[in-house]
């Protein structure tokens, strides 16, 4: 199938990250002691990311369209030389299933048809994946940007954990919010909302982190809907184990 073609950039290695530290009563602006917040978040990103490059481990990739499954992909994944991630696939894809009949010419015109809108779909996700690529991890700069616009605020939240949430993160009316455990500066979880060519477009992302017992940090799964083509993406990571 040609869903099976879909390629999704690894955001097991993008997404990790830990803490910014500070307390809030009331959500306000990121007040001066910002600088440091952005620096210790900087930081963690570095160690986490040397961290998780000790690792290997399975990537599963779900692609839905209206509630049905089209296609289900593992690959096996570990950081390379170049300190990219490679990925090797497990199994061979599924094989496209040929068109009902209708004629030799009807067939075929038909097939066409599909065809064009997988191709379609196929190139709407590669920038939805594209466009999330600019959101994680999130950028020193564009913090620094929010920051002196006055458009960070910090907000506790139930159970004790802190969500930094940083609007017009990229574009006009998107958002970018993280959740951390305040006590160890860990990252909990990460959300985008964003569009693509209209703000009616909404593209969103949604990741739940883990750490392995060594305290690195892992997307341990990622979901991507695409709302106004009625497609989802999930991402699993587990198995992980250290590289030999």
């Amino acid at each position: 199938m040609v869903w099976t073609r879909f390629w999704m950039p690894a955001l097991a290695a993008a997404l990790l990250a830990t803490g910014v530290t500070g307390h809030a009563q009331q959500p306000t602006a990121a007040p001066g002691g910002a600088d440091d917040r952005v620096a210790a978040f900087t930081q963690s990103l570095k160690q986490g990311l040397a961290a998780v490059r000790r690792y290997q481990w399975t990537e599963t990739t779900t692609i839905s369209l209206k509630g049905e499954e089209k296609s289900r992909k593992q690959q096996a994944c570990l950081y390379g030389a170049d300190g990219k991630v490679a990925k090797t696939p497990i199994g061979q894809p599924q094989p496209q299933q040929p068109a009902a009949g209708g004629g030799r010419r009807g067939g075929r015109l038909k097939q066409q048809v599909i065809e064009k809108k997988k191709d379609e779909m196929q190139d709407y996700m590669e920038r939805a994946a594209a466009l999330i690529h600019h959101y994680v991890p999130p950028g020193p700069d564009q913090i620094q940007a929010a920051k002196a616009g006055g458009r960070i605020t910090v907000t506790p939240q139930p159970g004790g954990t802190l969500k930094l949430v940083i609007s017009e993160y990229l574009k006009p009316a998107d958002s970018l919010s993280i959740d951390l455990d305040p006590a160890t500066n860990r990252l909990l979880a990460l959300a985008v909302n964003s569009y693509l060519d209209t703000p009616e477009d909404t593209v969103t992302l949604a990741v739940q982190m883990n750490t392995l017992p060594d305290g690195a940090l892992y997307a341990a799964q990622s979901t991507l809907d695409a709302k106004a083509k009625h497609i989802r993406v999930v991402i699993q990571n587990d198995g992980h184990r250290p590289v030999q």
